[in-house]
């Protein structure tokens, strides 16, 4: 598997992405969905990874610079022909590895508390994320839960 810096140009990731959005649509009402559209992800506090495996996208995820040292995960997703094969691990790691390197020293993310994102909540927690207050511009919402670890 390789992990690249991934510049959102290509048709594998914007379909990935746009399965992503609709992904949220059954689960939460529309301002409750806080994940970011291909233009969203193009801003430069933005830092994008695709996970491939020779010519074959498994997986994204990105991390937003909030502040000099506090980062937001975003947009982590796994192609479903893929799950269960170490390819969120394996983004997770380099998303911490390289947050790190740019001195960002806490990570937070959000995610939703219904059964359906249980899988993510079980790894960000083995990667000792836990549980905290809405950070940022997010506010108290039943359809999110927020998750914070320093690095």
């Amino acid at each position: 598997m390789q992990i690249i810096r991934d510049d959102l140009r290509g048709p594998d990731i914007a379909a990935m992405l746009e399965a992503h959005l609709r992904e949220f649509e059954p689960h939460s009402p529309p301002e409750s969905r806080h994940a970011l559209d291909l233009d969203g992800l193009r801003r430069p506090e933005i830092h994008f990874y695709s996970a491939w495996e020779e010519n074959q996208l498994l997986g994204c995820g990105a991390f937003k610079r909030l502040s000099d040292e506090h980062g937001e995960i975003k947009s982590m997703r796994t192609d479903p022909a893929h799950l269960r094969k170490g390819v969120a691990r394996a983004i997770l790691t380099h998303l911490i590895e390289e947050a790190r390197a740019l001195g960002i020293r806490r990570l937070s993310l959000e995610t939703g508390p219904m059964a359906h994102f249980a899988p993510a909540r079980k790894l960000y927690q083995a990667f000792g994320f836990a549980v905290c207050e809405p950070f940022g511009s997010y506010r108290e919402d039943p359809y999110s839960v927020f998750m914070t670890r320093t690095l």
